[in-house]
């Protein structure tokens, strides 16, 4: 690895149950099988990096409670730096998690300590961990809007590859994108960006079936000069992937069909083996074609983590 993988974001413990199918709004579906795992986006994220190889380091924040020290234990057996996780006074983020026979799911999220963590916290982070041109930062926005904003800076101004995935998606605007090398969004996520960006310029927004026209538009500098600077990203579900970067044409990367069984996990799965992909010198085409396959694999085994491959595990199956 010529770089680390330094991640900005949320850890969760995930509450999940397992239903034939998934509720609608006011409805209760018995029946389910319950499980604990350990998440959180950002968390699940430095997983997926660390278990491909990726020197990893994570920033973020717990509560003092039984699951804040499960979390911490679980993310240091995986040999993350833990320099930047800060415990806080409060509860440890929850996620409510449901999902269907297919592997579709749909999750609520207490965010809980996850809302504690500062611009000053980050500040205080990056600047032990130190990172530098080779590295990549890796913000996601399960944290305050304005700590992820400071995250990005100065992941940006360390000469950093800055790697941002805003989900949520609302709350977001456009400057918060100038400060990305590298957006990686899902498809909903990046109509939600989209339609509020056009919403804000009296515009029609691109249809959510049209990836590409919709990412060309973060892609394109506004009147201050303002857009994604390398790439933007679209994850597709079952579909793969779609790079659109700012030069040449977009490249699809479609998934395999590998009879999937759980979903949940496989979009953080993704984001951490682009990080990965990127801090291991590979250009974004590259580093997305191996996220796609280390996504595909995660959807295999049940759990955010459970089915993140290794090293071992995405040779195989990139030479299947």
């Amino acid at each position: 690895m010529s770089g680390r993988v330094i991640v900005a974001g949320s850890v969760n413990v995930d509450l999940v149950a397992h239903a034939e199918r998934l509720p609608a709004p006011g409805e209760t579906v018995t029946g389910a099988t319950f499980s604990e795992h350990d998440g959180g986006k950002g968390a699940n994220q430095a997983v997926a990096a660390a278990r491909l190889g990726a020197s990893t380091a994570f920033v973020g924040a717990v509560g003092r409670d039984a699951f804040g020290m499960r979390a911490r234990a679980s993310l240091d057996r995986e040999g993350v730096d833990l320099t930047g996780l800060i415990t806080v006074d409060g509860l440890t983020g929850v996620a409510l998690i449901v999902v269907d026979a297919g592997g579709e799911n749909m999750i609520a999220v207490a965010s809980g300590a996850n809302t504690a963590l500062t611009p000053s916290d980050i500040a205080t982070a990056l600047d032990a961990l130190d990172p530098a041109a080779g590295d990549v930062v890796l913000v996601g926005h399960e944290i305050p809007t304005i700590s992820a904003r400071h995250a990005l800076k100065l992941g940006r101004e360390a000469g950093a590859t800055v790697v941002f995935n805003p989900a949520p998606a609302t709350g977001i605007d456009r400057s918060a994108f100038g400060l990305a090398d590298v957006l990686t969004v899902n498809r909903l996520e990046l109509a939600v960006i989209v339609a509020a960006e056009a919403a804000r310029l009296g515009r029609a927004a691109s249809p959510e079936h049209r990836p590409v026209e919709a990412a060309r538009t973060l892609l394109e500098r506004n009147a201050d000069g303002v857009g994604v600077a390398q790439a933007v990203v679209v994850t597709l579900g079952a579909g793969g992937a779609v790079v659109v970067p700012a030069s040449g044409a977009p490249v699809d990367y479609p998934a395999r069909d590998v009879g999937a069984i759980d979903a949940v996990g496989a979009g953080d799965t993704f984001a951490g083996a682009l990080a990965a992909g990127l801090a291991a010198g590979h250009d974004v085409v590259g580093a997305a074609y191996r996220a796609v396959a280390a996504a595909t694999i995660s959807t295999r085994r049940a759990g955010a983590r459970e089915g993140m491959p290794s090293v071992a595990e995405l040779a195989d199956f990139l030479g299947a």
